[in-house]
């Protein structure tokens, strides 16, 4: 998650959430927490469509992008009530998009069997329903072909 969007639901500015990260950097190794690069910073905004507002500057600066890991670290660099629940919330949705992925992935391998065990079947009762050409007998003068 951007470092916006957790300082919004946090209730505090950017600023002070990646000052408050800046403190604790030890509690924030690269898996927990990373910068974007530039491209991908553009490349972002452009996915999102983000205008800037006129008279702001900006970011200056890529975002920090948090982690599971780094999110739940975030509570308790950031110590209040609201931190404490907006985390929990958090970490209930990461527990539900997990389950939703591994629920998706057994539906679609299901599927798949299924979807060849049809197709076998369809060919099979295809091929029972072709029914073969019939030799007409000619109407008229045949000639021989020898």
């Amino acid at each position: 998650m951007l470092d916006s969007d957790l300082a919004e639901l946090y209730g505090v500015t950017t600023g002070n959430l990646n000052k408050a990260v800046k403190r604790n950097l030890r509690r924030f190794p690269d898996d927990f927490m990373f910068r974007l690069t530039v491209e991908e910073m553009d490349v972002l905004l452009f996915q999102i469509g983000r205008a800037k507002k006129p008279g702001s500057g900006g970011r200056r600066i890529p975002p920090h992008v948090f982690t599971e890991h780094g999110v739940a670290m975030l509570s308790s660099v950031l110590n209040s009530d609201r931190a404490a629940d907006v985390n929990v919330a958090i970490m209930r949705t990461f527990v539900k998009l997990r389950e939703m992925l591994a629920t998706n992935r057994d539906l679609a391998r299901k599927v798949q069997e299924h979807d060849q065990k049809i197709t076998l079947l369809i060919e099979a009762v295809q091929g029972l329903l072709t029914i073969p050409p019939q030799k007409k007998n000619p109407i008229g003068f045949v000639p021989s072909e020898d």
